[in-house]
């Protein structure tokens, strides 16, 4: 059958996190309507202070989706042009189609003119193409990918110790959103001077290298993956929280939400190992289906936005709580998206719009 999953040449715990990571995705996604408001205003109240409550562990998400790239792809396999053309073309032609579908769609659901349709496609090469702020990741992992060549054969020779030395630097990184809250400008940081000392160390290669690093050497043991974890959601959260009243903007509010601060990471390298302490590989039906969802969860993330949009004109204010809202315009997103996905996947050359 077209598009049949093969389980023995799947990973399930790494599926399962690969499905858990989009679920994370489209919650956090949801959630963004109850706290943002117009011009990155903060909307205060008792639903923001929940969304900190229940969408704090999604900021895992995209380092989760990272993290599984570096266990994956690192160290490269085969020459570097086949190893582009294969990740290029999984990732550039779905992500092209959907840029065109959304400018589309935004004709229809904003009211875009259809010249603003047409300047939005000719702008895809320059950033989005349209104002869908999802697409953002695929930019970042194509970069990472562009250094993959450059790092496998560092990571193929470097011992242990080396490789923990790098991640440790990467670590302090992690730290910089705090520091910067009492010294603005750090180690060689000023308005002519874009690349600091370890400017080459932050960012999301750190995930990328932890993802390898855990297929190398193992991962952390559960009672360890359980206590990082704690620690980790209890500093998002409490932060976030703490500020809902006080923060000038969502930037400001989103101190402890971004992607590659400490307790971020801690978060992710907790579940990351919490996840791959999961023994089962058998082929039963639900494992067929979570790898199904898996093999699907690209094409999933780019075409989401506009189902969600639908699922919250829907329910959006129907409840008077976002406990109530937001997982279920997240779980009716998630299947709905997975069958639409799915549907698609049986057309001709549907790899081209999928990945």
């Amino acid at each position: 059958m077209k598009n049949q999953i093969k389980s023995s040449h799947r990973i399930f715990s790494l599926d399962l996190l690969r499905v858990f990571a989009c679920f994370l995705v489209m919650n956090q996604h949801s959630s963004e309507f109850y706290y943002i408001g117009s011009n990155c205003s903060v909307v205060r109240g008792s639903n923001t202070f929940w969304i900190g409550i229940i969408t704090s562990l999604g900021r895992i998400s995209v380092p989760l989706f990272v993290m599984i790239s570096g266990y994956f792809l690192l160290p490269i396999k085969g020459s570097t042009s086949i190893f582009f053309h294969k990740r290029f073309t999984r990732v550039v032609y779905p992500f092209l189609f959907w840029c065109i579908a959304f400018a589309i769609y935004y004709v229809f659901y904003l009211g875009d003119s259809w010249s603003q349709m047409c300047a939005n496609i000719l702008q895809i090469p320059v950033n989005f193409g349209t104002q869908v702020g999802h697409l953002w990741y695929v930019y970042m992992i194509l970069g990472l990918y562009l250094l993959i060549p450059i790092l496998s054969p560092w990571l193929q020779k470097c011992s242990k110790k080396e490789l923990e030395g790098y991640l440790w630097i990467w670590i302090l990184t992690t730290m910089l959103p705090y520091i910067h809250r009492i010294f603005p400008d750090v180690l060689g940081e000023c308005y002519w001077n874009p690349t600091p000392m370890l400017y080459y160390f932050t960012g999301f290669i750190g995930y990328l290298i932890l993802g390898y690093y855990i297929k190398t050497y193992g991962a952390l043991s559960i009672s360890k993956s359980i206590l990082l974890i704690a620690i980790g959601y209890t500093i998002t959260a409490y932060i976030f929280c703490s500020r809902v009243d006080t923060a000038h903007n969502v930037p400001d509010l989103e101190l402890s939400w971004s992607f590659c601060s400490l307790n971020v990471a801690m978060m992710a390298y907790g579940i990351f190992s919490l996840f791959r302490a999961i023994p089962y590989e058998g082929t039963c039906k639900i494992c067929r289906f979570i790898s199904d969802i898996s093999a699907k969860s690209y094409g999933m993330y780019l075409a989401h936005i506009m189902l969600l949009n639908m699922y919250h004109d829907l329910f959006g204010r129907m409840f008077t709580s976002v406990l109530i809202e937001v997982p279920l315009i997240t779980i009716c997103t998630f299947f709905t998206v997975y069958m639409v996905i799915r549907l698609i996947s049986y057309l001709p050359y549907s790899k081209y719009w999928l990945g």
